[in-house]
């Protein structure tokens, strides 16, 4: 019987012929955390008696979800973990450094064949360059620290072809969103979602990432995308050779758990609405609700392809009197191209905020938080209560240009309206 990627994978990192619903012992290629979640890790790894890390080249600890700190127990925190990194070898990207998805893909470690893990449910992102990445709790990553293994029960693989040619703004978020609402938050729970079709092959690294950042809102262990010449191009362009890489894809006779089917070539933007992920509409049918905020930005949407077009729609623009609009490159590597590029000038001369390199107001800890009563429409991936500031607020979720079109319009807007003005 053939095998899927997923199934490869773990078979690779285990040592042994596993299928999905075996239970094995695998190595782990790279493994992250952040101050969300590092301090529990940190002292779990105390507790089980750790005095050195497995690989402190492969361990990765990232603050980026409260940086620079907002208040004194953040600050305690980062400082646990610049100790902890001084003390054990290992790596730190500090405050001003960029989202952790982003920075791990950056890094050069995640390569197609590798299993990676995180200490947050959206290190499936990984998955676009052909890895298995998945989320694990604070004391799984003591243990990994400690030994570089883990237990994994190998998951099944939900397929989903996306065919068709995007319209014109209508972005990968808008595809993600869709598949979300024919999915549902619990219709992929545990599986693998391997992503494939015409669109994906189209796609862009940055609108794959997209695709494989929020398949965890259905419940996944991981998004896959299959490697191809996109994938190698990309890993070059980070300095990894083509030969250094194992490009592992799925059999024709690999058995899945399902097949869903999709066409974009009508699509057109899609809305996640208040107070689920799953809850998505079509543009037509929330449009000219009014908003307070707009965030651009996220490990969802914080990148260079997203930027690009926002600030295509915003350049020569003042956004509406009265919203908020901010703006988080993901990566410092994104922001300074964002720089050259004059994205950033486009950005400040239309009125927005523009925060240094992180999470920004996506986990409703800074640099953003909602009040009682306000809405916000956001590029990141989740729009449960309470996740952006008051559980009294409405969060709607969109693609760079939904939200771009709505800073200048003050409601929510099909971006269609403002290709040719």
């Amino acid at each position: 019987m053939g095998k899927t990627i997923a199934e490869k994978i773990f078979s690779l990192a285990s040592g042994k012929d596993a299928y999905a619903g075996d239970i094995v012992i695998a190595k782990v290629d790279a493994a992250m955390m952040h101050d969300g979640t590092a301090l529990l890790a940190i002292e779990a790894f105390r507790e089980m008696g750790g005095q050195s890390l497995w690989n402190s080249s492969r361990v990765f600890l990232i603050i980026d979800h409260v940086a620079p700190s907002a208040t004194e127990n953040f600050s305690k925190v980062h400082k646990v973990m610049r100790e902890f990194v001084q003390k054990y070898s290992a790596n730190l990207y500090d405050a001003g450094s960029g989202i952790c998805h982003q920075l791990m893909i950056e890094s050069g470690l995640i390569r197609p064949g590798t299993l990676v893990v995180g200490a947050d449910s959206h290190t499936c992102t990984y998955g676009a360059l052909g890895a298995f990445a998945t989320g694990i709790g604070s004391t799984e990553m003591a243990a990994v620290c400690i030994s570089g293994k883990l237990w994994f029960k190998v998951p099944e693989t939900l397929k989903i072809e996306i065919n068709g040619s995007l319209p014109p703004m209508v972005q990968p978020k808008d595809v993600i969103l869709k598949i979300i609402g024919i999915v549902g938050a619990d219709g992929a729970t545990y599986k693998s979602i391997e992503y494939s079709g015409s669109t994906v092959k189209l796609m862009g690294i940055d609108g794959r990432l997209t695709l494989c950042n929020m398949a965890v809102e259905m419940g996944a262990k991981s998004g896959i995308v299959e490697p191809d010449v996109k994938t190698i191009n990309y890993l070059c362009s980070l300095g990894i050779k083509k030969e250094d890489t194992i490009i592992l894809i799925s059999d024709e006779n690999a058995d899945y758990a399902g097949k869903i089917c999709v066409n974009v070539s009508d699509l057109e933007p899609q809305v996640a609405c208040p107070h689920s992920v799953d809850n998505v509409k079509p543009i037509r049918d929330v449009e000219g609700i009014e908003v307070d905020q707009v965030f651009i930005g996220s490990c969802t949407n914080g990148r260079l392809e997203d930027l690009r077009v926002a600030a295509e729609i915003l350049r020569g623009r003042r956004i509406k009197k009265g919203v908020r609009a901010i703006i988080a490159p993901a990566s410092r590597s994104i922001y300074l191209q964002a720089l050259k590029e004059g994205l950033i000038e486009v950005f400040v001369q239309a009125g927005c905020i523009v925060c240094s390199p992180g999470c920004g107001p996506c986990a409703g800890a800074h640099q953003g938080i909602l009040a009682p009563g306000e809405v916000c429409l956001s590029t990141s991936n989740r729009n449960f209560k309470g996740r952006m500031g008051s559980p009294e607020a409405e969060i709607y979720l969109a693609s760079p240009a939904t939200a771009a079109a709505t800073a200048l319009e003050g409601g929510i807007t099909d971006p269609r309206r403002l290709l040719n003005h």
